[in-house]
């Protein structure tokens, strides 16, 4: 005889118990709710107004009675030790896949990974942050550990590199060579002299500018009555003097590599702080050797020139890109002084001779090349950075701002396989070394607009729609094509000012400038450089005023017949016009 169980957790239910159950529960809820309702103050008065709350007490009534018969369900089946087998059972199939899931994206985006860097190793690509860092140089000949150049990093980094912690930070320090031109809460005067523009500087806006200042704070010395303008600006810029001699003396050291931290476990962690102090010297250096051309200072102006060049020097090493384009900007501050003494024909030959070979000294297509690589295993440090630290994405600024998660996606960050970090690190890498770097081709001596445009518009596309392998690509490669332009757009105001430079030459020693840039070769050039943007010749003509136009056709590929083009806001727009040096 069979024995009917005696607890209602071992007996069986068919389904017309389940279902009996539940319409209890939602009769019972439905009526606690009702009731409850009736007690609360302020509510329906009218049997219209009843009706959606009764339709509303119906649908909890319903939840709570699923609810209530789902959990009573889970909880029978732990009385039943068939059922409880079953559940560990596919608990342990599903805990299964989810690791064959895991091992499966790993090893796929590991080998995926893998192939694509041994492929291109062998082609003599290199994708560790090691193979890019310049090669220590002795501390004896290195400008950037001289007592002069250590003030413009050292209140955050020791002679070492090492980040120093902000309560330690000597508050005290002074940081000599921030050569600030303005004060700082006061409007500095507009620049009024631009090379790209054909303007010369008005010293008069800076002397009415350092004049006024005076009469607010002692920053800058202005003499009892006005003198020249450039004489005033001299006398306020005198409080450099021995700093300017200090560098002086340091930038002729041979080598030069500061001190930055690379062996941070993220390469965004490096810091820079001695690009910004570098260019505030350019800037100096340009208005006090603008002042001593305009004083008839022509030596002291070359020098100052010729030591503006050199810093840009001092950074060339450093395989990141915003250390490039702070040479770049600093190279084109330094070339205002170059072309005011030109057009005022100013520079003797052997003055023009020493410039030319300073200005001959940088090579920003070669630059580039080193720039892009250092950029793609910048990149890769990083997302092997944040495959280990998840968790410090919003730590990552990749453009400046500042990323914000919420907590369910720092958990999906998390719960990401690694391998999508490696799949990530491909989609970085592939566009880099196939459309980014030749970019600069070094033999033929240009950079190909459309080319880079097409790079842009594969990034582009490529990271447009989001999925598990470009978040991070979207977030770590932009579209490069500016900083391409810039590196394109500095190499040929080298390239202008050496010719120009060249022209100048041939006047003084003929008396007026030759009817082509073929008459410049050898003796006042040793080569003429071609267009970057194509490769042809560069555009000249004399004009019947005595004077000459030199340009390239710039970066929309057309013949502008030397136009410049500038944006509403009055800066030149680099991307339409001509390139242009002129008079």
């Amino acid at each position: 005889m069979n024995e009917e169980p005696k607890s209602i957790w071992k007996k069986p239910w068919t389904g017309l118990h389940w279902l009996r159950a539940w319409l209890i529960v939602v009769v019972a809820t439905f009526f606690i709710v009702l009731i409850v309702t009736l007690f609360i103050p302020g509510g329906p008065r009218h049997f219209s107004d009843w009706w959606p709350v009764l339709v509303f007490m119906l649908l909890v009534s319903v939840v709570v009675a699923t609810v209530f018969v789902g959990l009573l369900t889970f909880i029978r089946c732990f009385f039943c030790w068939r059922n409880f087998k079953r559940l560990l059972f596919g608990s342990a199939c599903l805990a299964t896949l989810i690791a064959l899931f895991y091992a499966e994206e790993d090893w796929r985006g590991w080998h995926a990974w893998n192939k694509f860097k041994h492929e291109w190793e062998a082609k003599g690509e290199h994708f560790d942050f090691a193979s890019m860092v310049p090669p220590p140089v002795p501390d004896d000949q290195n400008f950037a550990l001289t007592p002069i150049a250590f003030t413009s990093y050292g209140f955050i980094l020791t002679r070492d590199g090492k980040r120093i912690p902000h309560e330690q930070r000597d508050t005290n320090f002074v940081e000599r060579i921030k050569m600030e031109i303005a004060h700082y809460a006061e409007w500095p005067p507009s620049d009024t002299g631009d090379w790209q523009k054909s303007t010369m500087s008005d010293l008069r806006v800076w002397q009415n500018y350092y004049r006024a200042l005076a009469a607010k704070t002692n920053e800058f010395s202005v003499p009892a009555q006005p003198q020249s303008p450039a004489d005033d600006v001299l006398l306020a810029l005198s409080k450099y003097d021995s700093v300017i001699e200090e560098l002086r003396e340091a930038s002729r050291l041979p080598c030069s590599r500061f001190p930055l931290n690379y062996d941070s476990e993220s390469p965004a962690a490096i810091m820079l702080p001695h690009l910004a102090a570098l260019k505030r010297c350019s800037q100096a250096l340009q208005l006090r050797g603008i002042a001593e051309l305009q004083n008839g200072q022509l030596e002291k102006a070359l020098a100052d020139v010729k030591l503006s060049l050199q810093l840009t020097d001092k950074i060339h090493t450093e395989p990141i890109l915003i250390s490039h384009l702070v040479r770049i900007a600093m190279v084109n501050i330094a070339l205002q002084p170059v072309w005011e003494g030109i057009a005022a024909h100013q520079w003797s030959n052997a003055q023009l001779t020493e410039l030319n070979a300073e200005l001959a000294k940088p090579d920003f297509l070669a630059d580039y090349k080193l720039t892009m690589r250092g950029e793609m295993v910048d990149q890769g440090g990083i997302i092997d950075y944040l495959r280990r630290h998840p968790e410090q994405l919003p730590n990552i600024s990749f453009d400046g701002s500042v990323v914000k998660m919420s907590f369910m996606e720092r958990i999906r960050w998390h719960l990401i396989p690694g391998g999508w970090y490696y799949q990530s690190r491909l989609r970085c890498a592939r566009p880099m070394v196939e459309l980014y770097i030749p970019l600069a081709d070094t033999n033929r001596g240009i950079i190909s607009p459309k080319a880079t445009l097409h790079a842009d518009a594969a990034v582009q596309a490529e990271t447009r729609h989001p999925n598990r392998f470009n978040a991070i690509e979207k977030m770590l490669l932009p579209a490069l094509g500016n900083s391409v332009k810039r590196f394109a757009y500095g190499q040929e105001s080298l390239d202008l000012a050496r010719v120009a430079i060249a022209l100048e030459r041939f006047r003084l020693a003929q008396g007026e400038y030759p009817g082509s840039l073929d008459s410049l070769e050898p003796r006042f050039i040793e080569k003429l450089p071609p267009d970057i943007i194509n490769g042809e010749p560069l555009h000249y003509r004399r004009s019947f005023d005595g004077k000459f136009l030199l340009y390239s056709v710039g970066w929309n590929e057309t013949d502008d017949n030397g136009q410049v083009v500038t944006t509403k806001a009055g800066a030149i727009d680099n991307s339409k016009g001509d390139w242009v040096w002129k008079y």
